[in-house]
């Protein structure tokens, strides 16, 4: 970062300082943008890149004499690759100037005001998606050219490839002009992307760094057959020119014709009347960002008068109708100081990346999951990189590329131990798996992780003894099996540092209360490897108790929809164990529900009903509602289809709602949801 970020002196007098430092930046900003555009292999981060692109065009601003035509801010993207025709844009595809605050989107919109003697006007909002811009041109309607943006002049011919991008009409339907062009944003959805990755994976090949670039590498294959296998997407986003045919006055009505004519339009796109509609538009979009079924960085907002967007025109390359204001950065790059490695309640090795401290999307991250083994070689991360570093949302940040360009010789490669670093064990590889394991089955660290997850939300959820106090009784020797948090004493829990008789009689109180927990509960929280809270829902619905489910066969459980041979296995060895089946003999005895009771068809009311839980609820916690509709008979989806019966809306449901909407499938709020669970 220090060799990236530029602090201004107040006073600059000495112009060849300047001229010197606009000529770095310019060679950074081109370098970056051979190795974004070009070889699809970002060297910085995105919000990196910006700041530098801003310094630039500041001193630009201020020096004019030093601007040339060869600077960063007088082009738009990098040179069209050789491999490819060049096309010729009619039109130039312009660049948008940034905003990175609601005070800059304001000031966007103070200036647009003035120009137009302060006539009032109407802006559409669009989701800035990170993809890949694209120019088609239709001829007596059907598709006879397809080009990206290039450097805003000429693109590269890659209409093969688009052809095979099955949301782009090769003919249209309605009443097209004879002759015009459309701009549009291709992208790879997230589900897609990671498909993709997982695909590569396998194949040993490198990973894709991000969807943009995955996106970038798909259209500029040489083989569109290539192309045709990865599920790109494209929303269309603008009438670049057109002849033989008098088009709609406004940017909306513009979208809304191209739509009948065929071409796929964003359902995120809205109208708004005043610029502080269009800031709540952005600050929607930032918090709901991370549930889109694409990756989107910032909104984009045009005036929509087509009439008005002529008057005010553009300065330099970049349109005064129109600015793009970003999203707060949730990448970043740092040092990977380290990678240590965590031991899992199944023995499991999991390398994690120690960084140093830096700051994405408002969070100050540290560590960083990095997966297995084979994850840390195909990104070829080493021990002192600069990489990037990516979060999203609430989910454990994750590493998604070195920056190879900002090695200094000195970083080591990644060895995964051969020892277990807590107890000295032999580490293993099973075949066919991707993770390393500790060979010692009374680990203290596999105790300690399977003494969280047994406590753990989702598992027994016993409220009252979180992460630290599991590892001071682990420490003090209280605990050691899952079955001793049932033999606590008051007079025990005293002795542990900050616990007063207010906490120690509400840990004593959830412990007892999760004697109750569901046998579905019981079974995921017992740490049996393989056996996931699904896996466990479909144990109990065979073997309605513990017994039973403890002598079952391979066979039998084999038999059961989604348990393979791998999972019966591991079932049948965990009961096996003399140490597990006295463990379960001691839960017995102190109390805790071994039984399920089989439900009557008259209990069951949700029968092959399946809900989609979206939003955040405030009476009840999102594994308590899944639980209940499953208690009732009902399943739980993670995405909206045809065949979901209700989607469940709490606060900011997001994208899940408005496909239901869309789908016409019936919605239920918070309390609708309840009086339907108490039917």
């Amino acid at each position: 970062m220090k060799n990236l970020l530029f602090v201004r002196c107040v006073v600059m007098d000495n112009a060849s300082q300047i001229h010197n430092r606009i000529a770095y930046l310019r060679e950074q900003l081109n370098s970056h943008n051979y190795h974004y555009y070009v070889l699809d292999s970002p060297q910085i981060s995105d919000s990196e890149y910006d700041m530098l692109m801003r310094e630039l065009k500041e001193l630009e601003d201020e020096y004019p004499q030093f601007i040339s035509p060869d600077s960063p801010t007088q082009r738009v993207g990098a040179t069209p690759l050789e491999a490819f025709g060049v096309v010729e844009h009619p039109v130039p595809l312009l660049s948008l100037s940034n905003a990175f605050s609601n005070d800059e989107l304001m000031s966007w919109h103070k200036r647009a005001l003035n120009l137009l003697d302060g006539q009032t006007f109407d802006m559409v909002c669009e989701l800035k998606m990170d993809g890949l811009a694209v120019a088609l041109t239709y001829i007596d309607g059907a598709l006879v050219t397809g080009a990206t943006r290039g450097d805003g002049s000429r693109g590269e011919n890659v209409t093969e490839n688009l052809r095979t991008v099955r949301s782009i009409p090769l003919s249209l339907r309605g009443d097209a002009p004879p002759r015009f062009e459309v701009r549009g944003e291709v992208f790879l959805p997230l589900d897609g992307f990671n498909r993709l990755n997982d695909a590569r994976a396998k194949e040993g090949q490198p990973l894709f760094a991000n969807p943009r670039n995955a996106a970038a590498g798909s259209l500029r294959q040489l083989d569109p057959r290539m192309t045709a296998q990865r599920p790109l997407d494209i929303y269309i986003y603008a009438l670049g020119w057109s002849e033989g045919k008098s088009m709609p006055p406004t940017h909306q009505e513009t979208l809304e014709y191209l739509k009948t004519l065929g071409f796929k339009i964003s359902p995120y796109n809205a109208l708004c009347q005043t610029i502080e509609d269009a800031i709540q538009y952005r600050s929607d979009f930032e918090e709901k960002r991370e549930s889109l079924p694409f990756e989107a960085d910032g909104v984009v907002v045009k005036v929509n008068s087509l009439e008005l967007q002529s008057r005010l025109g553009s300065v330099a390359r970049d349109p005064r109708w129109a600015i793009a204001c970003k999203f707060a950065p949730v990448q970043a790059t740092t040092q990977l100081k380290q990678i240590e490695i965590n031991v899992g309640r199944t023995g499991t090795l999991n390398p994690v990346a120690i960084l140093e401290p830096v700051k994405v999307g408002g969070v100050t991250i540290q560590h960083a999951t990095l997966h297995n083994e084979d994850y840390v070689k195909l990104k070829d991360l080493r021990i002192g990189d600069t990489v990037i570093v990516q979060r999203a949302g609430d989910v454990i940040p994750k590493v998604i590329a070195p920056v190879p360009g900002k090695r200094a010789g000195k970083e080591t490669v990644f060895k995964m131990p051969t020892r277990c670093p807590v107890c000295g064990a032999e580490v293993i590889r099973p075949e066919g798996e991707a993770l390393h394991r500790c060979t010692n089955a009374s680990c203290p660290a596999q105790a300690l992780e399977k003494l969280k997850h047994f406590v753990s939300r989702g598992a027994m959820d016993i409220e009252g003894i979180g992460q630290k106090l599991v590892e001071a009784l682990f420490e003090a020797g209280l605990v050691k099996n899952i079955s001793d948090f049932y033999y606590l004493r008051t007079e025990q829990l005293l002795t542990l540092e900050k616990m007063a008789n207010k906490s120690v009689s509400n840990a004593l109180d959830s412990i007892t209360a999760s004697k109750e927990q569901t046998l579905a509960r019981l079974v995921f929280a017992l740490g049996i490897p393989h056996v996931g809270s699904e896996t466990a829902e479909l144990l109990v619905n065979t073997f309605s108790n513990m017994d039973r489910l403890a002598n079952a066969t391979e066979e039998e459980l084999i038999a059961i929809p989604s348990v393979g041979p791998k999972i019966a296995e591991s079932i049948t060895a965990f009961f096996r164990q003399r140490e597990n089946q006295e463990i379960i003999h001691r839960l017995k005895e102190a109390g805790v529900s071994m039984e399920q009771a089989v439900s009557q068809p008259s209990e069951r009311p949700l029968a092959e009903q399946t809900f989609v839980l979206t939003g955040k609820m405030e009476s009840l916690s999102r594994l308590d509602a899944e639980a209940r509709v499953k208690s009732l008979g009902g399943s739980v989806s993670s995405s909206v289809s045809k065949n979901t019966a209700y989607v469940v809306a709490g606060i900011d449901p997001g994208s899940k709602l408005e496909k239901a909407n869309k789908l016409g499938i019936p919605t239920l709020n918070e309390q609708e949801f309840i009086e339907l669970l108490t039917l």
